[in-house]
């Protein structure tokens, strides 16, 4: 499986994480993300017996996306320190159904996860069980049924951006988890972690890595598309130009 490189020194790895590949081993007994690094690490660098490789953070399986791996335990342990300092940013861009009612804002809800069905729920902050989740969202463009969202994580709850988004009235497409009124089956979750920045946790510099979801239902419906201009006596083309990046920064 090729797993795009995005960043990589002594300490971290940054990959691009595809769709529907577990993050680790699960009941599926599918390839894992954690066990194909590990495996291309120790042939790359030629490494005899168990490489390490700390899963610092986790993207459910149907989110693709950037993810950080620390190469060493001491990156893996202030890494931690530094998510659970909330002073890792992390931006996600997702479409959901419908247009939310107010261009930019923050959610506080409180969830609940059943693990047994593995589904979350939104409670009351009373509920003794309920855990706080934080983020932030900016509606970047809509048109045809359907908005392009920016979302900025303060926590990192199961499910969290999908519940949430749900909970406002704007569920995620493709989530037939949590917006089966409205997805179909087979439509692919259409979130992606897009941006994560953060301190280097030995170099003390700046890290900052972004990638942009694949040219698929629905991410291109903001896509531009330029018409090249043939030369004198050539037939027309179309040349598809990906300018994705000016409306996802």
């Amino acid at each position: 499986m090729n797993i795009p490189i995005l960043f990589e020194d002594n300490h971290l790895l940054l990959v691009e994480k595809p769709i529907n590949v577990p993050v680790q081993e699960d009941r599926s007994g599918d390839p894992d993300l954690l066990t194909i690094l590990k495996d291309d690490l120790k042939v790359r660098y030629q490494k005899p017996g168990n490489v390490y490789l700390g899963l610092v953070h986790r993207l459910d399986r149907p989110v693709g996306g950037v993810m950080v791996f620390a190469k060493t335990s001491k990156a893996a342990s202030r890494l931690s320190d530094l998510l659970r300092k909330n002073v890792i940013e992390r931006n996600y861009i997702t479409v959901v159904y419908g247009t939310p009612k107010k261009k930019r804002g923050q959610l506080v809800h409180y969830l609940l996860k059943d693990s047994r069905k593995n589904k979350v729920s939104v409670v009351s902050p009373n509920h003794p069980e309920g855990k706080k989740a934080v983020l932030d969202f900016e509606v970047l463009e809509s048109k045809k049924g359907f908005s392009l969202l920016s979302v900025n994580l303060h926590t990192g709850r199961p499910h969290q951006i999908r519940v949430q988004l749900s909970s406002m009235g704007n569920p995620i497409y493709g989530d037939q988890k949590y917006g089966e009124r409205f997805s179909k089956v087979g439509q692919q979750l259409a979130l992606w972690a897009h941006k994560i920045q953060f301190e280097h946790p030995v170099k003390k510099e700046p890290i900052k890595v972004e990638s942009i979801p694949p040219s698929k239902n629905p991410w291109n419906l903001w896509e531009k598309v330029k018409i090249r201009k043939p030369e004198k006596g050539t037939e027309v083309s179309h040349e598809t130009v990906d300018e994705r990046q000016l409306i996802f920064k």
